[in-house]
């Protein structure tokens, strides 16, 4: 293989491939980008088995056709301190040297035979989601996904399909978050993906993509990426039980003013107590230690006497840094049950701190 590429094509290529690289242990082929010179495209793949990304690319002078892995990590570091320009790519007694100018460099390869396969998505069922109703409620919903939970299911969200509607939902236990687009579809299907991968999903597309999947894998396919994530095996909590049916007091508040007042809180503490009088909303902080904020905004609010919640901040300032629009309704019950941050179509339900 010898091939001459632009760095600015190859350094892009790279950098999306990090997140799909073995990292601890670069004996593994995993921790290697494969590369495939032929039909006057280069196909560079990355995957850690778990999660998969393909990207074509026919910005390049062919000299030669050829396959060859390279440390991922390392070739991008030694692309990045390289000049604007064009980089050589050769492949010779299974090394690959990188060159530019009077810069020389070469990586060690492993057999490209090994690398693993990547599902194909040909005959696949397919999954009707445009990229921007995918992206955007991702997006909303990341920030409640779990981590390191004893129950896989919880370290992914939920894509549930029905034929009138699409559901995607995650937990953290402590919050519930719910975003519900308009479905006109044949197929009924719920599957669980990983936060590794829903991350990665949201920084590679944009445009128009097809989504396909099978028992054990995800793949989504654009004009310029290929990605594939596996599924997570387990039954997601019934999630449409944990939202309230009924809602005794709903007020619709600022945005701007309710950030800005909860951040000079969680100064002292992350913890917040919000009290909702007549004309008036005040903010305290919960803290052990004997430290007070306390701040306070004029606003009718149609409480005839003091109510009150105790909330992490995270979980409110988290949703409201997700929605587009200045205003949100928040829908109380009683202040020590869970109440309902509202955005349009995209709902978190948060179980408060007892005080």
């Amino acid at each position: 293989m010898k091939i001459i590429i632009q760095k600015s094509i190859i350094e892009n290529i790279l950098v999306h491939a990090q997140p799909f690289l073995e990292k601890k242990d670069t004996s593994q082929i995993t921790s290697h980008i494969f590369m495939d010179v032929s039909n006057s495209n280069l196909t560079i793949k990355a995957t850690d088995y778990e999660i998969g990304f393909l990207v074509y690319t026919d910005k390049i002078n062919i000299i030669s056709n050829g396959s060859v892995t390279a440390n991922g990590k390392k070739f991008l570091d030694i692309v990045r301190i390289l000049k604007d320009g064009e980089i050589n790519l050769e492949v010779k007694n299974d090394m690959l040297y990188i060159s530019q100018s009077h810069s020389n460099f070469k990586l060690p390869t492993f057999s490209y035979n090994e690398f693993p396969e990547f599902p194909n998505y040909d005959g696949k069922p397919r999954i009707s989601i445009d990229s921007q109703t995918l992206i955007e409620s991702l997006k909303k919903i990341t920030p409640s996904i779990d981590t390191n939970n004893p129950k896989f299911e919880l370290n992914g969200a939920l894509i549930d399909i029905k034929q009138d509607s699409i559901n995607f939902a995650s937990t953290d236990t402590r919050r519930l978050a719910v975003v519900n687009v308009i479905n006109n579809g044949a197929i009924e299907l719920s599957i669980i993906l990983p936060k590794k991968a829903i991350i990665e999903i949201q920084k590679l597309f944009f445009d128009n993509i097809e989504i396909y999947y099978d028992e054990t894998n995800l793949i989504i396919h654009s004009d310029q990426y290929t990605f594939f994530t596996k599924l997570i095996n387990g039954k997601f909590p019934e999630y449409s039980r944990i939202i309230p049916k009924e809602i005794a007091n709903t007020i619709v508040l600022p945005k701007a003013i309710m950030i800005e007042s909860i951040k000079q809180i969680t100064t002292i503490s992350s913890d917040v107590k919000i009290t909702f009088l007549n004309n008036l909303i005040t903010f305290e902080s919960l803290s052990d230690d004997n430290i007070e904020a306390k701040t306070d905004i004029i606003f009718e609010t149609s409480f005839t006497s003091p109510f009150t919640i105790a909330i992490n901040s995270k979980y409110l300032l988290d949703f409201l840094n997700t929605i587009n629009n200045s205003e949100f309704s928040i829908g109380l019950n009683e202040g020590n049950l869970p109440f309902v941050l509202s955005d349009g179509n995209f709902k978190t339900v948060v179980m408060p701190i007892v005080i």
